[in-house]
């Protein structure tokens, strides 16, 4: 049964004592893993434990959820601002490709075109730099300068 396998395959990956006990509509008896010995002594260490110890890493299915849904919103705002980011540079491609005009810009999004700017001009100013093509003493070869 493939449940079975994977019950092994953890606590053999993980280094942990484990057992399975599967009941079916179909078998008289339930299947139990690893042995019915073996699986009587997990469950008595598991039994003595103490309760706050039995319980210290479950969860139900309510709180598993709400949080998956509190990581879902964080990736969700996270891609939605990188989207922004991608839209804005795209822009900022197609009006120095002469498709677009910036008059065309939604003002709505000035902060994120003024960091995008920002990264872009800083990156430029260092790929510049690593080619030797800008004296920073010389404003007129920094692409900032040229900005302003």
């Amino acid at each position: 049964m493939g449940l079975i396998k994977k019950a092994s395959e953890l606590c053999t990956l993980c280094a942990v004592d484990g057992c399975a006990i599967i009941y079916s509509p179909f078998e008289s008896q339930p299947e139990v893993w690893p042995s019915p010995e073996e699986t009587a002594s997990v469950l008595s260490r598991y039994n003595s434990l103490p309760e706050i110890e039995q319980t210290r890493y479950m969860t139900n299915l309510e709180s598993f959820t709400k949080q998956r849904l509190e990581k879902v919103k964080k990736d969700l705002h996270r891609l939605q601002i990188e989207n922004k980011r991608k839209e804005v540079k795209c822009f900022m491609y197609k009006c120095m490709a002469g498709i677009k005009k910036p008059e065309e810009f939604d003002m709505t999004n000035a902060d994120v075109i003024r960091s995008v700017m920002e990264e872009t001009t800083t990156a430029l100013n260092s790929r510049m730099r690593e080619l030797n093509i800008v004296d920073p003493n010389d404003p007129a070869t920094s692409v900032s300068q040229n900005l302003h």
